[in-house]
């Protein structure tokens, strides 16, 4: 029988706060306007030890759709006849991404610098053209006027450019759409040679914030459904058994080599001038980490992706399901060889993670430009709405 005491303890022990003691920091991935408005917001940095925030236009899409949290701004819109439907977006998400920040700085402060970023994502329409990327930072950088802000910009081919001039000028870059291990280390080059831009200019590199955020369920839903057909076209038990032992396991071995990388590149004399002069690491984020497939454990990518110097943006489900039932362990670093051996075999079992991984960014790109469409639709629909209520 189990001592009072101890169950006490374990019930008041909050999982999800405690991955800080693991070097890890939980940012939310979503927002929407009453969180921050009825104090959620803060009573999840204070009970959750809530470190940040990413938004992104479906979530946004959701929030404006599915709501009348925003009918007071879009009444206001419907007599801006000087915007379109994108400008009035614009208002709209700045206006929480402010409040948002605000109600985070004490993180952003007390982390120095490291935490407490509300992450606002350059136009999707735009992952493809590298200009326009760049002016699209700037310009969103000085709207939302807020230290602790991350603009977000695809780590497409357009995009490594955006990121090393954003970062050269001083503004925080949250890298997303991330699923390949060699396009990652070109978007950590980016951001470590924006730094060295930002350095020859006499920056502060203390302030700049970067992340790099990598996908990981979408990886597993993609190689699992590729390995369930060529399970219906087999017959050989050893090739069976070989991609049976597939099935659930690339995505994380994907992002344990990927922190492998990411422990090499940020050390060595390159990094450690620029971490004289006070800059910071451009940490892995774990991004699309809530379990799509029923049949795993709906905690999966976080238990197994915990380590020091990593950030984990969970939608609220996960969150809530983590707090539950998460198990904690220094999981980011272990059986490296063993996740090396499941890359080797996805290549023996004839599935190229190259394909995949480029079909998965082509697919992303798609489908935030649709989500952004969504979202557009969702705003002009709202104000014409509430104009005419007006």
């Amino acid at each position: 029988m189990q001592p009072t005491g101890v169950l006490e303890t374990s019930k008041a022990t909050n999982p999800v706060k405690e991955l800080l003691k693991y070097g890890q920091s939980m940012w939310l991935d979503y927002i929407r306007r009453d969180l921050i408005t009825s104090g959620k917001l803060k009573a999840m940095i204070e009970e959750d030890g809530l470190r940040g925030m990413t938004s992104n236009p479906s979530i946004f899409e959701k929030a404006i759709a599915e709501s009348s949290l925003y009918d007071d701004i879009l009444k206001t819109l419907a007599t801006r006849s000087d915007l379109d439907a994108t400008g009035r977006f614009e208002l709209i998400a700045i206006r929480d991404i402010q409040d948002a920040s605000d109600v985070l700085r004490p993180v952003y402060e007390s982390s120095k610098w490291r935490d407490g970023y509300v992450s606002l994502e350059v136009s999707p329409l735009l992952a493809l053209k590298t200009q326009e990327t760049i002016d699209e930072a700037r310009r969103l950088w000085k709207a939302v006027n807020r230290e602790n802000v991350m603009i977000k910009i695809p780590g497409t081919a357009e995009g490594l450019p955006a990121i090393r001039q954003a970062i050269g000028e001083g503004i925080n870059v949250n890298v997303t759409l991330l699923f390949a291990q060699d396009v990652y280390e070109k978007v950590a080059e980016a951001h470590i040679a924006g730094l060295e831009d930002l350095a020859k200019r006499g920056g502060n590199l203390k302030k700049i914030g970067g992340v790099a955020s990598f996908f990981i369920s979408r990886i597993d839903s993609l190689v699992d459904s590729i390995v369930n057909d060529k399970l219906k076209t087999t017959t050989d038990p050893q090739q069976q058994a070989l991609l049976k032992s597939l099935l659930g396991k690339v995505a994380i071995a994907n992002g344990r080599l990927t922190y492998q990388r990411y422990q090499r590149i940020f050390s060595g004399p390159r990094w450690q001038a620029l971490a004289a002069q006070g800059a910071q690491t451009q940490r892995v984020l774990w991004a699309s980490t809530s379990t799509k497939n029923p049949a795993y454990r709906d905690v999966m990518y976080v238990e197994e992706l915990i380590g020091p110097d990593t950030v984990n943006t969970m939608p609220p489900a996960t969150i809530d399901a983590f707090r539950d039932h998460g198990k904690l362990r220094n999981s980011l670093t272990e059986d490296v060889a063993g996740a090396q051996k499941v890359m080797d075999d996805l290549a023996k079992a004839g599935i190229s993670i190259k394909d995949v991984t480029t079909k998965l960014t082509d697919d992303g790109v798609k489908l935030f430009a649709d989500a952004f469409h969504k979202l557009l639709a969702a705003v002009e629909k709202g104000t014409q709405s509430k104009g005419k209520i007006a």
